[in-house]
This record gives structure tokens, C-alpha cells and sequence, in this order.
């Protein structure tokens, strides 16, 4: 029964944003070449934004005093300084894809697409590396580790293989539960930063990038200050004002106010004319019935 939990956490991660985009393309009638390029995207971001994090984000820890391992404003500094990180690297880069490459895709169908493409690739990826675990604690369980580790890593892999076997049903499926929430999250994120060129002010590129530090920073401060199952709570009432989010923005569609603006193609209707005849012939009654056509 524990390998049918961690292998349903693997399959909904990956699966449910191929899923959604088939829905997507069929009800929306977007391209696929939206998602693909929300995924591109998310990739680029991490280029930069994985080295960042490795190399100079604990030296900026070091430096201002911040720290995970603690509580009060070190955990509170590291929390923000994470999600600001976040937040530069991929609203950054949503922000030069939308600037240079979409430069024609303004709808917010569209939009939600692209915000699709963005997290699952996040998601696929992270249920590749789900699954690639989940092989690997198949393959060690009750091996004699002895025999194929180094003698100083023998007692951690056990371990590991314990928690990781002894897991309860429900915290083998946080990843999927999480993958849900950060799917509606980002394509708030995508709506958001379409709002800067539909409606031309760089503030709701600020927004985005203010949104998505936000919601990084309270799971990392969630999940270090109490557990994963309160992080995931938090993160739950983030996807929800997401969804708030992505509803309001949906009348600011340009491409919906394009096609109202367009004229009406009917003719309109021929006026009421008096037949010809003679000065002499139009009667008073004629007269007065041409003040209404």
C-alpha cells in the first residue's frame, strides 16, 4: 500500500498539468505552444535562479544574520529573502518572455495556458524526481546497504529508508496536494503580469513579483516554524485568493473588448422614404410622418 501512495503522488504530478492542458486546449482553444513555452520559461528561471540560491543566497544569510534554522527575524529574514529570490528570477523572466517572445498572445486565455506551462514544468519535474526516488527506495529495500554504500553513509541511508518507508498515506501525497495549489498559483501569476502591457503600468508587473515572494516566503516560514501540514494549509488559502485573482482579471480581456468595439455587420435598416411626387402632392400628414424617420 506504500508504494500505491508514493507512485499516485508521482502520477499526479506529473500528470494533472498534461491533463489540464488538454482541457485547456479544447475549452480555451489555445495552442499547446503556450504551454511548452511557460515551461521553457520556468526552465530559463531556474538557470539562474538555482545557482543563486547555492551560491550567493547564504552568503546573504551570513551576512544580515538570517537563518532557517532559527525563529523570530532571522527565519522571518531568510523566509523573504528565499521568496524575493523566487520572486525576481521567474516573475522576471515571465516578464522578458511576455515583453519578446508572446508578444501577440494578450488574451487571458491565453494567459492561463501560458501560467500552466510555467508550473507544471516545475511539477513534471519534481514528479520525475519523485518517481526516480520512489525507484531507488524499491531497489535498496532490504538490501544490504553495507555492501553497496561507503561504511559512513550506511546509518543515514537507513534511515532515510525508514522515514521514508514509515511514512504516513497522507504526507505521501503532500506533494501532489502542493502541486495543485502552485498550479493555480502561478497562473495567477501569468494573469498578473499580463496586466502590465494589456493595461500598461509596470505595477502589476510589481504586484506579481510582490505575490509571488509573499507565498514563498510564508511556506518557508510555515514549514519551519511549524510543519509541512500547517505550510500546506497557508499555501491552500494562497491558491484560493489565486483563483479570486485569475476570475477578477478575466473581464480585463483585450481580446474580448477588441470584439465588442468591432461594428455590427448588419445594414443598417433602409429609412422610411415618401414617394416621389410633385411639390404640389405632399400632403401635411406626409410632412409630419417625416419627423420620425
Amino acid at each position: 500500500m506504500d508504494v500505491f501512495f508514493h507512485s499516485l503522488n508521482a502520477l499526479v504530478m506529473i500528470g494533472l498539468p498534461i491533463m489540464l492542458g488538454v482541457i485547456f486546449v479544447k475549452r480555451l482553444r489555445v495552442e499547446w505552444r503556450l504551454f511548452l513555452v511557460g515551461a521553457a520559461t520556468f526552465v530559463a528561471s531556474q538557470i539562474g535562479h538555482l545557482p543563486f540560491n547555492s551560491f550567493a543566497l547564504p552568503g546573504i544569510f551570513e551576512f544580515l544574520g538570517f537563518s532557517v534554522q532559527q525563529t523570530g527575524f532571522p527565519l522571518i529574514g531568510a523566509a523573504l529573502a528565499a521568496g524575493l529570490s523566487a520572486g525576481i528570477f521567474e516573475e522576471g523572466a515571465r516578464y522578458f518572455v511576455y515583453r519578446f517572445w508572446l508578444r501577440k498572445e494578450r488574451s487571458w486565455r491565453e494567459a492561463l495556458m501560458f501560467g500552466l506551462g510555467h508550473g507544471g514544468a516545475e511539477a513534471i519535474i519534481l514528479g520525475g524526481l519523485a518517481t526516480y526516488g520512489l525507484l531507488q527506495a524499491i531497489a535498496l529495500r532490504g538490501a544490504d546497504l553495507a555492501s553497496l554504500l561507503p561504511a559512513d553513509r550506511v546509518a543515514q541511508a537507513a534511515a532515510q529508508l525508514e522515514a521514508y518507508w514509515s511514512m504516513p498515506w497522507h504526507a505521501s501525497l503532500l506533494g501532489a496536494v502542493e502541486r495543485c495549489f502552485a498550479l493555480t498559483i502561478q497562473i495567477s501569476l501569468a494573469v498578473l503580469m499580463l496586466q502590465a502591457f494589456t493595461r500598461k503600468q509596470v505595477r502589476w508587473g510589481i504586484a506579481g513579483v510582490l505575490w509571488h515572494t509573499s507565498i514563498d516566503a510564508l511556506s518557508v516560514f510555515a514549514f519551519r516554524m511549524w510543519n509541512a501540514y500547517v505550510a500546506e494549509a497557508l499555501i491552500a488559502a494562497t491558491a484560493i485568493a489565486s483563483l479570486v485573482i485569475i476570475l477578477k482579471l478575466r473581464d480585463f480581456d483585450t481580446e474580448s473588448l477588441e470584439t465588442a468595439a468591432l461594428p455590427s455587420a448588419e445594414p443598417p435598416p433602409p429609412a422610411k422614404s415618401i414617394p416621389a411626387a410633385d411639390a404640389d402632392d405632399i400632403t401635411a400628414e406626409q410632412v409630419d410622418d417625416s419627423r420620425f424617420v
